[in-house]
């Protein structure tokens, strides 16, 4: 078995609210187990057969969650170790968080091409900075949320692309409540 951590994409917007202890219930029904959800229903941690592609489980949470919801749910699966990189990966200087500024990681299905990534370059300015590595972009927000322009529908807008945005907190407390294992 392998334990992987789903990121979803908009799971309570627009009115609608799915509980944790639902949502836990429906991927027990996808078929996985040791299923948990972390400090929000948009982060669900299972377990499933090693054998299984990443791909593959994200196309049945999709589908199985479009199907018990009745909208679709954009999902990005990582594993653990994969989350473990995330939060060790240190895409700006320290003295830039010190300083006052946030960080949030952007979940991608893909990696970026060139383009995309110059496209992103263009959203850069003294508020907002992005660093891509790997199937994550990084972004460092200098001041307050409401002095930035930069918001995720911006961001899939110019990547072309779906992505959900996690706090770095976020994503540092997912990889040290479930640690590498071995598997």
């Amino acid at each position: 078995m392998t334990q992987f951590i789903a990121f979803l994409r908009a799971i309570n917007v627009g009115g609608h609210t799915v509980k944790m202890g639902t949502l836990r219930q429906l991927f027990e029904g996808f078929g996985f187990s040791n299923v948990e959800t972390f400090i929000a229903s948009g982060n669900v941690i299972f377990e499933a057969d090693s054998g299984e592609t990443a791909d593959h489980l994200e196309q049945t949470i999709e589908n199985g969650l479009h199907q018990a919801l009745g909208y679709e749910v954009a999902t990005f699966l990582r594993t653990v170790a994969e989350v473990t990189a995330v939060a060790q990966y240190q895409p700006f200087p320290t003295a830039e968080l010190e300083a006052g500024a946030s960080l949030y990681v952007a979940f991608l299905k893909d990696e970026l091409d060139e383009q995309a990534k110059l496209r992103l370059a263009t959203l850069k300015n003294e508020i907002d900075d992005f660093h891509t590595h790997q199937r994550e972009v990084y972004w460092l927000r200098r001041l307050q949320l409401g002095e930035s322009k930069f918001t995720g529908a911006l961001l899939e807008k110019t990547l072309k692309m779906p992505a959900t945005l996690r706090n770095s907190t976020t994503v540092r407390k997912i990889a040290a409540k479930y640690p590498l294992t071995g598997t």
